[in-house]
């Protein structure tokens, strides 16, 4: 994703290419720092304020002060209205700064992933590999931070294998997540998705869904699954808030369902966007 637009605390937006973090920054020697990433509709970031309420989270788990919110926001509104990109992703990075010093609140506006659209008509292709329960407090399960390199590592790892995405799942087997998604699927009314408390991220996109689900006729259910499971339903999707809703068509080289992406995932992706323009109706623009 290219860079459109970056704005600093303190300085306001400056150059895309202009040097703003130190090389002991401890976002750079030790991944101690909190981000969120959320997508901005016609100008105007969604959800913005639960993202920064996990972003508050995140800071907290890893011993980070806690960032003020209301300038995070006006930061990020500077940021969107320097990009002058309609759609485009934001992101909110908060770090621990260099030892002894401050921290740090940068707002990143980057153009959305290419294909994106074209990817969802055809949907995912996904493999299972091990991932890790995040069961004791101190692992920091849920927790958004730079220490991103073993998701990196697994959507590597998908690609190598010739598919799209990976799911996490336990040594036993449970679904847990994605690298950067939560993962869903339909068996004929009801919807089943992996519960926060296995030391998944408490996506905000998924809690969006929790509430649209009922009201396009489907009955969610949260708890530990067996891949099996998910292998044996009519239709299965990942959600995160950039991509939205992707609808998985193969698992470990199986179809899910007929291979095709499925009627939940198509409501819901439209009840997804329709959230989105009522919130814009019902929000001062962020530029």
């Amino acid at each position: 994703m290219s860079l459109l637009a970056l704005a600093v605390d303190g300085r306001g937006v400056v150059d895309p290419d202009t040097p703003v973090l130190h090389a002991d920054d401890e976002a750079v020697l030790r991944g101690r720092a909190a981000f969120e990433t959320l997508r901005v509709y016609d100008g105007t970031p969604f959800k913005l304020e639960e993202h920064l309420e996990r972003l508050a989270a995140s800071s907290a788990r890893i011993g980070l002060a806690p960032p003020d919110s209301h300038s995070f926001a006006s930061l990020a509104a500077e940021a969107v209205a320097g990009a002058a990109a309609p759609d485009a992703v934001l992101r909110l990075l908060w770090t621990a700064g260099r030892e002894g010093g401050r921290p740090l609140a940068l707002a990143l506006v980057s153009a959305l992933p290419p294909r994106l659209e074209e990817v969802r008509t055809r949907g995912i292709r996904t493999v299972s590999l091990l991932g890790v329960r995040a069961e004791a407090p101190w692992l920091l399960g849920g927790v958004k931070s730079t220490s991103y390199a073993i998701n990196v590592a697994a959507e590597t790892e998908a690609r190598r294998r010739g598919a799209d995405d990976a799911i996490f799942v336990t040594d036993d087997g449970t679904v847990l997540e994605g690298p950067v998604t939560n993962v869903w699927w339909r068996r004929h009314e009801g919807l089943y998705t992996p519960s926060v408390d296995l030391g998944i991220l408490a996506g905000v996109t998924r809690a969006t869904l929790l509430e649209l689900a009922p009201r396009s006729g489907y009955r969610v259910a949260e708890g530990r699954f067996a891949l099996a499971e998910l292998a044996a339903a009519d239709e299965a999707f990942t959600s995160s808030s950039v991509r939205e809703l992707l609808p998985i068509v193969e698992l470990d080289g199986e179809r899910v369902g007929d291979g095709s992406p499925g009627a939940a995932a198509t409501a819901l992706q439209a009840a997804l966007r329709a959230a989105a323009r009522a919130g814009l109706r019902n929000s001062t623009p962020s530029r």
